[in-house]
C-alpha cells in the first residue's frame, strides 16, 4: 500500500511538472510578442469599440504579458476577415478575430463564401448576448411595425452576413413585411449619417445597445423610434416594443426565426484560427474569461452602454453544435431567403 501510495504520488508529481513546463512554454513564447486582434468592422462601430476595451485587458492576464494591438477588415459581414485568418493564418497563437455574431452560422445560410468551419474554429467566448432592434427615422412614412407589412420602408444596411441585411430580409419572406433593404454601407455610423442625409428612412436590425452608445439622444428626443426586436425574448428595456418571434404563424416559421437568433445569442464572439497551439488557446481562452470577471472591464463596457454577458468558448461551441443539428429543411429555406438579391 505504501508503495502504491509512492507510485500515486510520483505521477501527481510529473503530472504538475509537465503542465509547470506547458506554462513556461507559453508564458516564453508570448514574452515580447505582439497580438493582433482583428475586427471584421469598421473603426468606430459598436462591435469595434468593444473588441478594442477587451485587447486593453488582455495582456494583463495572459502569461508573458505581450501587447496587444487592434486592427480593422471589414467586409461581407466579418466573411473576408474570418476567411483570411482561418485560412492564411497565422495559426502561431498571434492573432485574434473579432466578428459579427453571424459569422458562426455563416456556413449553414452562404457557404459559397464562408470558407471556414466553425466547429473547428477555436471559440475563446462572448462578451455579450443581444438583442436587435429595427427603428425609424421620425420623419418616416412607417411609424410601426405593424405599418410595415403595409407600406414599403426603405432601411439601410452594410452587407449580407449582417442583421442589418438579414433579419429585416428574413421578416419579408417569412412574415410578409415589406423592407426594401439598400447594403453597402461600410458601418452602423454610416447608415445613421445616411438617415440624416435622407437617402434611407430607418434601420431593419442592429444591437440595442449599439444604439444607445452611439446615437442616446435620438432615442431620448425622438429622432428614431425603435419599432421591433429580434430575439428570443423581450429586452427589459423594451417593454412596449413587439417581438418579431410572436408575429410568427407557424411552427416552421418559428424555427426559422429561433435559428437566425442564434447569432444573438452567441452576441460579440472573439476566436483564434483552426491548427493554433491548444495550450496557447488554453491560456488565451483563460485569459479572456479573466478579463470578463475584470471590475475595470466591467466598468469600461458600462460607459460603452453594454452588459457584460458572457460565454466562455466550450459554451459557444455548445450552442453551435446544437444549431449544426437543425432540420435540413429550415436550413435550406433560409438560406434560400438570405441568398435571394
Amino acid at each position: 500500500m505504501k508503495m502504491k501510495r509512492m507510485g500515486l504520488a510520483a505521477l501527481a508529481m510529473l503530472a504538475c511538472a509537465h503542465l509547470q513546463a506547458r506554462a513556461d512554454a507559453v508564458e516564453d513564447f508570448y514574452k515580447g510578442k505582439t497580438v493582433r486582434v482583428v475586427v471584421g468592422v469598421a473603426p468606430g462601430s459598436g462591435y469595434d469599440l468593444n473588441a478594442r476595451a477587451v485587447a486593453k485587458y488582455m495582456g494583463k492576464y495572459l502569461p508573458g504579458h505581450p501587447t496587444f494591438i487592434v486592427q480593422n477588415q471589414p467586409g461581407s459581414g466579418s466573411i473576408s476577415m474570418t476567411n483570411t485568418l482561418c485560412n492564411a493564418g497565422p495559426f502561431d497563437g498571434t492573432v485574434i478575430g473579432a466578428s459579427f455574431g453571424g459569422i458562426p452560422t455563416a456556413t449553414l445560410f452562404t457557404p459559397s463564401v464562408a470558407r471556414f468551419d466553425p466547429l473547428k474554429i477555436n471559440w475563446l467566448g462572448t462578451t455579450n448576448q443581444e438583442t436587435h432592434v429595427g427603428y425609424v427615422w421620425h420623419t418616416a412614412p412607417v411609424q410601426s411595425f405593424d405599418e410595415v407589412f403595409k407600406t414599403r420602408l426603405l432601411v439601410g444596411a452594410q452587407a449580407p452576413g449582417v442583421t442589418q441585411y438579414d433579419f429585416p430580409t428574413l421578416s419579408n419572406a417569412v412574415l410578409g413585411t415589406r423592407f426594401k433593404v439598400v447594403s453597402g454601407y461600410e458601418s452602423t455610423p454610416a447608415v445613421h449619417a445616411a438617415m440624416e442625409r435622407g437617402e434611407v428612412q430607418g434601420v431593419g436590425a442592429s444591437g440595442w445597445v449599439t444604439l444607445k452608445l452611439l446615437n442616446s439622444d435620438w432615442l431620448k428626443n425622438g429622432t428614431v423610434k425603435p419599432i421591433i426586436q429580434w430575439g428570443l425574448k423581450k429586452n427589459p428595456d423594451l417593454p412596449d416594443v413587439p417581438l418579431a418571434l410572436d408575429y410568427a404563424k407557424t411552427p416552421e416559421d418559428r424555427d426559422a426565426l429561433k435559428l437566425m437568433f442564434v447569432r444573438l445569442t452567441i452576441g460579440r464572439p472573439f476566436f483564434m484560427p483552426p491548427n493554433t497551439p491548444p495550450d496557447r488557446v488554453a491560456a488565451m481562452r483563460k485569459a479572456f474569461d479573466a478579463v470578463m470577471k475584470d471590475k475595470d472591464f466591467i466598468a469600461e463596457e458600462a460607459k460603452l452602454k453594454l452588459d457584460v454577458i458572457p460565454l466562455d468558448g466550450d459554451e459557444v461551441l455548445g450552442i453551435l453544435k446544437e444549431a449544426y443539428k437543425t432540420s435540413p429543411a429550415v436550413v435550406e429555406r433560409l438560406r434560400k431567403i438570405l441568398n435571394t438579391r
